[in-house]
Order: C-alpha cells, then structure tokens, then sequence
C-alpha cells in the first residue's frame, strides 16, 4: 500500500473517529443531565476507574497503557466541560505540583482556580465556588502535610479520590549551565537536590525563594538565572529544560486528595480514611486497634494530630483497606466507634 493511500485510510479512521467521539459525548452528557435531575455529582470516581479498567484491558497495541489513558483522560475531561464548566480548587500557584495532580486527575479542560492555601482550597468547595478541590496530604519524603489533616476535623467535606504523583526535579534556564550564577527555588526542593548541586553547580549562589513557580517567574526575567521547578513550569514560562529529574531520592512521591461533597460508591478496589479521638487511660489506642484486627482489616497508615482543644489530646488520623459500606469494616467500625469519644469517616474512595 502506497503512501497517499496509507494516508486516505487515516483520514477515513479520523472521520469516523470524531462521529464516535461526538456520539459519545451526547451521551455523557445525557448521563450528566440524569445526574443533575438526582442531584447526584457529574464526576464519578467509581465509574471512572471502570472505565479505565476496561479500556487498559481490552486494549491490545501498539498504543502503550499510558497513552491510552491519557487520551482517555482528555476525553473524558472534555465530557466534564460540556456546558457547565466543571471548577476544581486547589493549592496554587499556577504549575505547583498541586497543579500536576489536579491536571492527572481531571485533564485540561475543566476550569482551574488556584488557592493560596489549603484553607481557601476548602472555603471553595465547601462555599459551592468550586466543585473539586485538590490538596496534597503526604510526601513520602517529607512526611504528612498536617495542615490538610487539621482541616478534615471540622469540615464536612469528604475525600472522593486520591492522586498519586511522582515529583520530579528539573533545572530550568534559558542559558547554558555553565554560564548559570544564581539558582532559585524552594527550601524543600534544594535538600532534595542537595548533592546533585554540589557534583554540577557548586560554586553557584542558590537562592530561597517561596515556590518551585516563584522561582520560574524570577528565572525567566533574570539573565544568567535558572531554577529548579517542575516540567510544566519550563511549558507555562518558555523556559528551556538543562537538565532533568535532579533530585537526590528516586522515589520522591507525593498523595493529593480530592474532596468534595459528595460520597463514592464501593468499586472493589477502595481506601478509607477516617480520624477518632480516644479516652484518656491507658491502653487506649490499644483497644482502638482491636476490631481491626478482629476483622482482618489492614491498616495502611496511623498518624496523630494534637487537638488544641485541651493538652495532651489527639486526633489519630488512619486509612485502611476497604470501603466503610463493605461488611467487615461496617462491623469494625462499629465496633471503634463504642470504644472512643469520638469517630468521624472522612471519605471512601477508589486506589
């Protein structure tokens, strides 16, 4: 087959392409209309994953798994859009890896609203402004962001999907390395970049600033500047990659949560996080465990937060295996519950 009819024959794939994909858009957007009439939520976590667990199973080449699911992703974010525009808060500023998270989750074109903080991020859903938010909740380098967990005690909003993000480090710059004197970015970002700067720009003045995209901003009007930001910063601020993936650890991961108003149904496949507050005597975060282990649940994370209601008292924050609906965590949590003071479920939600 010659060229020019190779070519015919894409043209034709094209054409019936975009028929599919319009008819699939009328009806997501029939199905979001359903949703509305129930005052259920047009972004369905649970149903996602559906979608994506069957697509990556059929799929059989020479497209990867990632790429089909990042054309996915978009098509699916462009069903989001239609009409009503879909507003997902979250920690700014603009290319904060926040950003990244929220733009894995939802694609790009839903409509954004950067916050200049976690509490703003929760003011926004919680006002109705926007629909989503996304905050980050744990590094495992870095440890918990306590700030996103002090803010799940008082809120009603729940936890309906989880982000994970892998950070990567870049050196950004529109000059040679060499001819690079001053390196901006965070504080955080320099100690996870700390001997790769030391091997390749040791005499170099790093200067703190407050953000990877603060840096960028600076790194772009600056000569003979660069900074060390993410790859969608270099995109956002026309900045040239140097060098790529600089940090010290290669496993620099980050957890974002999306909250919401609204409760996810089970999928098979789901995390729940919840927090509790125990009786002060002794052996009482013991007897907390036990219906866990009773019920053969697994706990994947216990981190403690005091409650500045009074001293010496905590919140212990955890997540476990399963959906709060499935029986055998009904039947622990019921149990938790009559052994502490207090007990709230902050979200199930698909991993």
């Amino acid at each position: 087959m010659n060229l020019k009819m190779l070519r015919r024959k894409i043209d034709e794939l094209d054409a019936r392409l975009i028929n599919l994909l319009n008819q699939r858009a009328r009806f997501a957007f029939a199905i979001a209309q359903a949703k509305k009439s129930k005052g259920q939520s047009r972004y369905s976590p649970d149903r996602e994953k559906e979608i994506f667990n069957r697509i990556l199973r059929i799929n059989r080449g020479p497209l990867s798994s990632a790429a089909i699911e990042a054309i996915y992703r978009e098509i699916m974010s462009s069903s989001l859009a239609q009409y009503n525009p879909l507003i997902i808060a979250y920690l700014g500023p603009q290319a904060s890896f926040t950003h990244q998270a929220a733009l894995k989750r939802f694609g790009s074109q839903v409509t954004y609203s950067p916050c200049d903080s976690i509490t703003d991020v929760f003011a926004e859903v919680e006002k109705g402004i926007a629909d989503y938010g996304v905050v980050p909740i744990e590094n495992s380098i870095e440890g918990a962001i306590t700030h996103t967990l002090d803010m799940f005690v008082n809120s009603d909003l729940k936890i309906c999907a989880q982000i994970i993000l892998e950070v990567s480090h870049n050196l950004l710059g529109n000059c040679p390395r060499s001819r690079i004197k001053h390196v901006y970015s965070n504080p955080q970002v320099f100690a996870q970049c700390r001997s790769w700067l030391e091997r390749n720009l040791a005499r170099v003045e790093k200067i703190e600033v407050s953000s990877t995209t603060r840096a960028a901003q600076i790194a772009k009007k600056q000569n003979f500047s660069a900074c060390i930001a993410s790859l969608l910063a270099a995109k956002i601020y026309k900045l040239k990659v140097i060098a790529r993936g600089i940090e010290d650890s290669p496993h620099n991961i980050t957890r974002f949560l999306v909250i919401s108003k609204h409760e996810i149904n089970p999928t098979g496949s789901d995390r729940t996080s919840l927090l509790f507050s125990i009786k002060d005597r002794i052996g009482a975060l013991h007897d907390m465990l036990i219906p866990f282990k009773k019920y053969r649940i697994n706990l994947t994370k216990i981190e403690s937060r005091p409650s500045k209601k009074k001293a010496w008292d905590y919140y212990f924050f955890v997540d476990l295996v399963g959906h709060y609906k499935d029986s055998r965590v009904k039947k622990a949590l019921e149990e938790l519950e009559g052994k502490c003071k207090f007990l709230k479920i902050l979200g199930s939600y698909p991993v």
